[in-house]
């Protein structure tokens, strides 16, 4: 009796087991924009219009073309050359400028030429120079040029996913080296635009308003609309300089048209992936490795799907369930959601029910109804073959 028992638990405990995943559950008013449906109500409520950047209160406005005409503004880590008339060792070489925005003439003159044009850099060492009488007063007396255009900090805000303070402009001593190796002056860093400083942030969001992208530098405030990096239309991609701040507006709502590799979104996202199935037992098999974790931006659900090996084979493992775990850039919220991978890749309404992908979200695939059923009657006859061949012995 204590071993019909046994056996008769160990059969319940088994198929209580034998459902697909239950449905998860959220917190509740969790909200994924661009992975539910929105309706027209739904719209109203989670659309919101552009509030106003606190950081720009008493600044004054000024043009986008201030900013462009000012784009050669000099940056710690800029390289400088000098050339002073009459002179060939003591002060005509090349400078680099210092964290703090200075340069060092004769080891004793200190000058702060950050946040200076070359033209005002040039007419304050022209007048240190004369005032500490080295040399005459002269309009070719002292010539200023740019040597490189070094890497700044700037600081990105708002609705795009990795805000901070970055680091931009950065080169690598091969580039330096084909880039300098046949140029006496000048130099052109593109790798200081607005545009660079947005994908180093991981990109605006699918929320970000980008026809209002507000620019911040000193005491002053601009407005930039880069909705042709989307269009293809031109814009204003305004070189930075360090200490800028630029702050992304929210919407609060998907635009699919910033779901996709451009100039001010991320070419390709990072996303986790597990498909521990009964006819695929380890994620190795599964052809699951760090080069499957890189897809587009814009990639899909259904698409992770195939890459994650949850789509095609056996008929009896056919109706599979994959679950999507992400979290909510705008508010924070973690939410999952699951689908039904025979219904998303028969169903004619897919599109409404296949989420964009965002960076670092993992899918999972669940086994059939079907396959659940072989694991308890494999695991049931392994189970109880021993203590039938005990019976016998007995």
């Amino acid at each position: 009796m204590i071993k019909k028992f046994i056996i008769a638990l160990s059969i319940t405990s088994l198929l209580s087991g034998c459902a697909t995943m239950r449905r998860p559950t959220n917190e509740h008013g969790s909200f994924y924009a661009w992975q539910q449906p929105l309706s027209d109500q739904e719209k109203q409520l989670h659309c919101q219009s552009t509030i106003t950047p606190a950081e720009i209160n008493n600044l004054d406005y000024v043009t986008p073309n201030h900013y462009l005409s000012n784009a050669s503004l000099l940056n710690p880590s800029d390289t400088i050359e000098l050339v002073v008339a009459g002179d060939k060792d003591s002060l005509t070489g090349s400078y680099n400028i210092a964290d703090n925005g200075e340069i060092s003439l004769l080891g004793q003159y200190r000058i702060k030429l950050a946040g200076k044009t070359l033209i005002e850099a040039q007419t304050l060492i022209a007048n240190l120079l004369f005032q500490k009488g080295l040399i005459r007063r002269s309009s070719h007396g002292v010539q200023l040029s740019i040597t490189e255009l070094g890497s700044i900090n700037i600081a990105v805000k708002g609705a795009v996913f990795s805000q901070g303070v970055l680091r931009i402009g950065n080169r690598t001593p091969e580039t330096r080296t084909v880039n300098f190796s046949n140029i006496e002056y000048g130099d052109s860093n593109p790798g200081r635009s607005i545009s660079t400083a947005l994908r180093a942030a991981g990109g605006v969001r699918p929320d970000a308003e980008i026809k209002n992208i507000y620019l911040i530098r000193d005491n002053s405030w601009t407005q930039i609309d880069l909705r042709g990096a989307i269009t293809g239309a031109p814009i204003k991609d305004i070189l930075l300089s360090s200490g800028d701040t630029v702050i992304v507006p929210s919407i609060g709502c998907l635009q699919e048209s910033l779901v996709r590799p451009t100039a001010i979104t991320q070419p390709g996202i990072v996303i986790y992936l597990s498909n521990l199935s009964r006819p695929a037992l380890n994620n190795a098999s599964s052809s699951i490795n760090i080069d499957r974790t890189k897809v587009p931006y814009g990639t899909r659900l259904s698409q992770a799907m195939v890459a994650a090996n949850c789509v095609g084979g056996s008929s009896m493992n056919a109706a599979r369930q994959v679950v999507l775990m992400s979290r909510n850039p705008f508010t924070g919220q973690s939410v999952v959601i699951s689908r039904s991978v025979e219904k998303l890749v028969r169903e004619a309404d897919r599109d409404s029910k296949d989420p964009y992908l965002m960076p670092g979200d993992s899918i999972a695939c669940y086994d059939s109804l079907a396959m659940n059923l072989r694991d308890v009657v494999s695991v049931f006859s392994e189970t109880i073959s021993p203590l039938i061949l005990f019976n016998s012995l007995d």
